[in-house]
């Protein structure tokens, strides 16, 4: 087992069940040691990414690279990865002390003080079975096992999901406190993505089985510019970039646009005496996704 963080790399990664691709030829790299974001719609495809990444499922095509292995069926990536899904993936008719018990035995750097004091902090009752607990505290367990395990490649898909603000704004803190002191490779899968952008250092969102951006957090958050002003000056500067959102009123226009790194745009519109703003992750994801909203969302994989 290592020690240190875990990379990823995705090459003409496609996952096919039945007749429909949830993975259609996806490049991707995630970076050892960093916090990444994956984000997407329902059934984007973002959970059979990440069980592919935990070896639980096998490519159709393309590769899978998890610290340069082939993570399927594989006892030394596997060793190293912590999946985390919804469920908190505990024995449902046990207490979860016998689910911590079993991590702590699994699990080579596991903290048992941090499992403790995290269940204090949640104000669970870890004497409790499993099967009776609310859809809430399932997922504190969840939170829990991956932080506890401190795995080298810890990933979170949608973990925390049915925690109240409070419990949530728990986990999102001990994550960061514990990040810090021990790094490793974090993947954060979520829908509350207003709450969790400002822990992610790179994004990836995927739609309809393929990537649709990949970068650096700040940089996919720079891409996006709103203008607002006299629509005569807007058009006059908009020329080709890819306009994601635009409303009118008379003579003003509001439009949100795709730039490029290095894109003078923003330099411009002031010049020209426009508004210009930026795009929060959460408002660029939804504008990005919403031209391919369209048609009829499947199950999420």
């Amino acid at each position: 087992m290592t020690t240190a963080p875990i990379a990823v790399a995705a090459h003409g990664l496609t996952k096919r069940y039945d007749d429909v691709d949830a993975l259609a030829g996806v490049d991707l790299e995630i970076r050892a040691g960093a916090v990444t974001g994956l984000l997407g719609r329902n059934g984007a495809g973002k959970s059979t990414l990440l069980q592919l990444v935990a070896g639980f499922e096998r490519p159709t095509s393309g590769r899978i690279l998890v610290d340069g292995e082939d993570p399927f069926d594989n006892a030394v990536t596997m060793a190293d990865t912590q999946l985390v899904r919804e469920g908190g993936d505990a024995f449902a008719s046990e207490p979860v002390t016998d689910t911590l018990g079993w991590y702590r035995d699994l699990r080579e750097h596991w903290d048992a003080d941090l499992a403790a004091g995290l269940a204090d902090a949640f104000e669970l009752d870890t004497s409790q079975k499993v099967e009776n607990l609310s859809r809430g505290q399932s997922s504190m367990v969840g939170a829990i096992i991956g932080l506890a395990s401190r795995a080298p490649l810890t990933i979170f898909d949608e973990t925390y999901i049915g925690m109240d603000a409070p419990n949530r704004e728990t986990f999102y803190e001990a994550l960061l406190t514990d990040y810090a002191a021990h790094p490793r490779t974090i993947v954060i899968s979520s829908h509350l993505i207003s709450e969790v952008e400002r822990m992610f250092e790179d994004v990836v969102i995927l739609d309809a089985g393929r990537v649709l951006v990949h970068g650096d957090a700040d940089e996919v958050r720079a891409r996006g510019l709103t203008l607002t002003g006299r629509a005569t000056e807007v058009e006059r500067l908009l020329g080709t970039r890819d306009v994601l959102a635009r409303r009118d009123l008379g003579p003003t226009s509001q439009i949100t646009v795709l730039t490029q790194p290095g894109d003078e745009l923003p330099a411009l519109a002031r010049q020209a005496g426009l508004e210009v703003d930026g795009v929060g992750l959460q408002d660029l994801f939804v504008h990005l996704t919403r031209r391919t909203a369209a048609s009829p969302e499947g199950e999420s994989r």
